[in-house]
């Protein structure tokens, strides 16, 4: 495959159960050979995208000493600022070019999940950074539950297998800004290529060049969105649970052209993660002779607390 498939949400919503049962295959099949897809009809509305990213830029431009303020230590960066170059890529040694925030589940008092997670870090400088970053985390939240009912079908579960789990789940929208390159980058990239951690990730920001996916042929592809388009591709937990029928592809973002080097790019993946005790055994009725179980048992928490230690975003 040389093109990343479109599909369209609507389809899935449209209660015509042929139009429903498309984009089940459609994006089955996408997932299954390449690992991404472009969406749309997403929960996301023009005013909010650019509401979001007129916050996300307002924040990445405040000075250096301020957005080191909201770095908080000992949680593994999974709230607030995440100074640049202090992500590396599973396997890399150099840092990649990019500093980046994490908003993370919004959680009631009496929720059981409320002493898991890190609360929440509010940005005093920008008032409204805070409420458009939730009400855009819910939006992709609800995005993905829909896609996830969707490949639930796919797999020959119930259509709601995956809602429980991903209730009050660990997810995290993270803004990143990649800066101008100001000298020569020496081999580090703006993001080394990588599979991500989670069960799906859906990425605004993919309109330009620069995200490129890995095929099954070894090639790379450049993964362009509409700008109406979503990107969403499988996650590494996604892929264990499906015991690799659903495909985990690597990709990466790239530098650009040293004529482009003074500009900065922005892009806001939402990682899903379900709740950290939900089980990545592989489902049964995706073991068979031929497909033989990969992978060893695990929990969603437990696999990544392994992983943020191979980011070098948790100290052992």
């Amino acid at each position: 495959m040389d093109k990343i498939p479109s599909v369209d949400l609507r389809d899935f919503l449209s209660g015509d159960p042929e139009r429903k049962q498309k984009f089940v295959n459609e994006i089955g099949k996408a997932y299954e050979e390449i690992g991404f897809v472009a969406l749309k009809g997403h929960f996301l509305d023009d005013k909010l995208v650019e509401e979001l990213y007129g916050e996300v830029k307002n924040f990445f431009e405040l000075p250096t000493e301020t957005k080191q303020k909201y770095e908080i230590p000992g949680i593994g960066g999974q709230r607030g600022y995440v100074g640049f170059g202090k992500e590396t890529a599973k396997g890399f040694k150099k840092g990649d070019l990019k500093e980046f925030w994490h908003f993370g589940q919004y959680v009631s008092d009496d929720s059981k999940y409320k002493d898991e997670y890190p609360d929440n870090v509010i940005v005093e400088e920008l008032p409204k950074f805070n409420e458009v970053g939730k009400e855009s985390y819910q939006m992709l939240e609800k995005t993905g539950q829909y896609v996830l009912r969707a490949l639930a079908l796919y797999l020959g579960l119930d259509e709601f297998y995956f809602d429980d789990k991903i209730a009050e789940g660990n997810s995290i929208l993270r803004p990143i800004h990649y800066p101008p390159i100001t000298e020569e980058p020496n081999d580090a990239v703006r993001a080394a290529a990588h599979g991500d951690i989670n069960l799906i990730t859906l990425l605004m920001g993919s309109q330009g060049k620069g995200l490129q996916v890995q095929n099954h042929n070894g090639e790379w592809i450049d993964a362009i969105a509409e700008p109406d388009e979503l990107m969403i591709n499988v996650g590494d937990m996604l892929s264990r649970h499906t015991n690799n029928k659903l495909k985990s592809t690597i990709h990466r973002v790239v530098n650009p052209p040293r004529e482009l080097w003074g500009t900065s790019r922005y892009s806001i993946p939402f990682f899903m993660h379900p709740v950290s005790s939900m089980s990545l055994n592989a489902l049964g009725n995706c073991v068979d002779e031929d497909h033989p179980k990969l992978y060893e048992d695990t929990t969603a928490g437990e696999f990544l607390h392994e992983r943020l230690i191979e980011l070098g975003l948790i100290k052992k």
